[in-house]
């Protein structure tokens, strides 16, 4: 909510309270002011100029030369490039010397050999956003009433030696979303009296109720509806004040009767709406709800389709509004308007959200009406807004006003005690301080012994309950004036659990390891879901989706990062590691909440090592990333419960693929994206890996032993076993150190070979095999013993037999 410090002024007294000193008793009251802008800030100099004469520049088409009258002596010549600059103009002046936004200085100057003393402003030049300059100067220089004093200060009649207030209300604060609102506050804070509108409109003879009937049958919707009509309206802008109070609230002026609309909807926090009465097509009005596939058109111009959940405003057939959101082209007030049917309703909060939802249509009409506007002020809204259209559009108000009325809001009452307040805060107030501030508030109040029974007034519809009334005596007491307390009790150390500490090991490890740590959205689309899941279950969708391409909870990370590597070798990272520990959802029964298990995933594509110094390129692969999930469960002292096993997996390469399983139980895969997606992703050779990391972290582990540095010698022995093709070296590997003993302390493959001179579906693995006793010097006898039950054991397990 912005608000002027100015306009505030008109209901109460702000002498000796400064913008900054009133901003800072707001914020400690309880609502955030989050700035405060002066609008004049670093300008001056600026001055209301009458334009004499307006001639074509002779040396430039595009330029033209005035001579202007700065009601200070002799008439100056400004050179002007502005295209609806014109003789007889009252403009805004910036004289030579004077200062513009962002510290433009004016100066003397010639302009294609004419000279030039002083600039003509628009309104951007002033300050004013392009956007919510009225449409006419949008994109050339205001032009003033020709009423206006000729030489007085223009900023100031722009308003621009205003300052305004920018108030952060949350949501419950609905009832400061007008002046008259902040005015009450104010008002509270100050302990000052404020002064309110009391428009009391003069009425002709004629009678509203013989040109309009109201119905509303959405009554649940719109329990009241409050319709006025105003004849032989002129319609034009609106006054100077008017425009710039509405600019710097952030609209835009239109014409006098939308300018009073919103007017008093930044007034009374009250949204309005004015009708075209001659172009409604009847003498009703209908509120309904929509039917489905019916079709308004709006003021935006854009046709949208309804359903039965929007609300609307129509002439008994035809929708001629979108009720509390926007109103339809159909009705829509012009220059050839001369009767105004004048609208003030109290619409319910969410069929307005769900209208303003449905069709992108965030207005400040819908916003007020979200969050809960004062059914109090549906009516004196209507009669200050006739009042002002009589004032500023010549208009004639006819007499009463037509309603549909449904409406049975009674204020709530709400008690408390001295003692309950007192134990809250901490503070020892008695309770005349406590009539006091509910008197500040406007709040009725009556005492009976300790018990202070409140009447909330409708507008602060966010006081329901005991404690929030001991909320408004402690922002209004001072959060700055109650005691500061030390807690009382014993307090508890924290510390992380044995999983979280898992956690940051794992963590650290993927870093050491040379991977970056990426963080991706939890929601994927729909075609993404089930990729590289591990648990292919049904996904859970969003009821109410930012985006299709976020309508998802993942099932999996991979697909997100082989996003996170897309983006990057797109802007040439040709080489990239990530990792991200994080949560999956899986779907339960329809009452449940889906369950979130916590994953480990990592993807890389590139080089691993490059060393250019040396010549040296080592490109990623399988062995790579399978290195690192090995070290990491090493780290954990889990390399013992570890497997690999040959998998094929949708989305991964059908032989560059495995499990990964931990004491035989599947936790995750390993492997190549497969070719077909690297290539629809622009992706280069890519290996990926997922786990769960719950099972990881959750697997017993044995308990930390030191083993001393051996003081004897180890030996070792290589050999080359013959095997089938079919047969994996993990398997071999497991039978040799099965069979090797307590002897047996290592085994290493380090060579494969299936040339031409195997036998056709053979292949040779060799093995490295290290033997030592930490008692002994071992005899070769004691090696020979070891050696030969390896060998036994692997041909008669697998039928290996020594290469030759």
């Amino acid at each position: 909510m912005l608000v002027s410090y100015k306009w505030l002024q008109d209901y109460i007294d702000l002498a000796g309270v400064s913008a900054d000193e009133l901003a800072e008793k707001i914020t400690k009251s309880g609502i955030e002011v989050e700035g405060v802008e002066k609008l004049n800030e670093g300008m001056s100099g600026v001055v209301v100029g009458h334009v004499l004469e307006c001639e074509k520049h002779p040396n430039a088409e595009k330029l033209n030369k005035t001579l202007v009258d700065l009601g200070d002596g002799e008439p100056v010549q400004i050179i002007c490039g502005a295209p609806n600059v014109g003789q007889g103009q009252k403009v805004a002046v910036a004289t030579v010397g004077a200062v513009l936004p962002g510290n433009f200085k004016i100066k003397k100057a010639k302009l294609r050999g004419e000279e030039s003393n002083g600039m003509i402003c628009s309104l951007a030049e002033l300050g004013i956003e392009a956007k919510l300059a009225p449409k006419e100067f949008a994109e050339g220089i205001y032009n003033f009433p020709q009423d206006t004093e000729i030489g007085q200060d223009a900023l100031a009649v722009l308003n621009r030696d205003d300052e305004i207030l920018e108030l952060g209300l949350t949501p419950n604060r609905a009832d400061a979303m007008s002046m008259i609102g902040v005015a009450y506050e104010v008002g509270a804070i100050l302990g000052k009296e404020i002064t309110l509108p009391t428009p009391q409109p003069e009425t002709s003879a004629e009678q509203a109720s013989d040109y309009i009937n109201v119905t509303v049958e959405a009554k649940e919707d719109n329990p009241l509806y409050v319709a006025k009509v105003i004849k032989n309206v002129k319609v034009g802008p609106s006054p100077v004040w008017m425009q710039t109070r509405l600019m710097a609230a952030g609209i835009r002026p239109h014409n006098n009767i939308v300018d009073i609309t919103n007017f008093i909807l930044l007034e009374y926090g009250q949204p309005l709406h004015a009708f075209d009465y001659d172009k409604l097509g009847s003498k009703e009005i209908l509120v309904r709800r929509a039917k489905a596939g019916e079709v308004i058109e709006t003021l935006d111009d854009t046709k949208r389709t309804l359903t039965a959940d929007h609300l609307v405003i129509t002439n008994g057939t035809e929708p001629m509004a979108l009720a509390g959101v926007m109103g339809g082209a159909n009705s829509e007030v012009g220059s050839d308007t001369t009767t105004v049917l004048l609208e003030s309703a109290y619409f319910t909060g969410g069929v307005i959200r769900k209208a303003s939802k449905d069709h992108g249509l965030r207005s400040e009409a819908s916003s007020r009406y979200e969050k809960g506007v004062d059914p109090e002020r549906v009516r004196p809204a209507a009669e200050r807004a006739a009042e002002l259209m009589i004032q500023l559009a010549g208009g004639e108000v006819l007499g009463g006003i037509v309603e549909a009325d449904a409406l049975d809001i009674k204020p709530v009452v709400v008690s408390t005690t001295l003692e309950k307040i007192n134990k809250v805060l901490g503070t020892e107030l008695e309770m005349e301080q406590v009539e006091d501030i509910f008197a500040r508030l406007k709040f009725e109040t009556a005492v009976d012994n300790n018990t202070i029974a409140v009447t909330v007034p409708t507008r602060r519809g966010d006081i329901t309950i005991e404690e929030d009334l001991i909320e408004e005596v402690g922002r209004l007491f001072g959060y700055d004036n109650l005691r500061t307390t030390l807690p009382i009790g014993s307090s508890t150390p924290g510390h992380l659990s044995e999983y979280q500490k898992k956690r940051r090991v794992v963590r650290r490890f993927m870093e050491g390891a040379g991977l970056y740590q990426a963080v991706t959205y939890s929601l994927t689309s729909e075609e993404k879901a089930l990729q590289y899941a591990l648990d292919q279950r049904e996904p859970v969708k969003l009821a109410m989706p930012m985006s299709e391409d976020r309508s998802i909870l993942r099932l999996s990370i991979v697909p997100q990062l082989l996003e996170v590597l897309k983006y990057n070798i797109a802007r040439q990272n040709d080489s990239v590691a990530v990792y991200e520990t994080g949560a999956v959802f899986l779907k339960n029964s329809n009452d449940e909440l889906p369950e979130e298990r916590e994953h480990l995933a990592a993807a890389i594509t590139g080089l691993w090592e490059s060393h250019p110094w040396q010549g040296e390129k080592k490109p990623v692969d399988f062995f790579v990333l399978k290195g690192i999930v090995e070290g990491l469960t090493a780290k954990l002292g889990l390399e013992s419960q570890l497997g690999f096993q040959k998998a094929e997996l949708e989305g991964m390469h059908p032989g560059r693929t495995a499990e990964i399983t931990l004491n035989g139980t599947v936790i995750g895969f390993i492997g190549q994206v497969h070719p077909t997606m690297q290539k629809t992703m622009d992706l280069k050779e890519t290996y990926v890996f997922e786990l769960s990391l719950k099972a990881l972290l959750q697997a017993e582990t044995a308990p930390l032993q030191y083993t001393a540095i051996p003081r004897f010698p180890s030996i070792t022995r290589d050999i080359a076993l013959v095997v089938e093709k079919a047969t994996f070296a993990g398997d071999l590997k497991k039978v040799i150190t099965e069979a090797g003993g307590t002897l047996l302390k290592e085994v290493q493959v380090f060579d494969l070979y299936e040339g031409e001179k195997m036998e056709p579906g053979k292949k040779s693995i060799a093995y490295s095999l290290k033997y030592f006793d930490p008692e002994k010097t071992l005899t070769d006898e004691d090696i020979a013993k070891a050696h030969n039950k390896v060998l036994k054991a692997l041909e008669d397990q697998t039928g290996a037999v020594l290469r030759g």
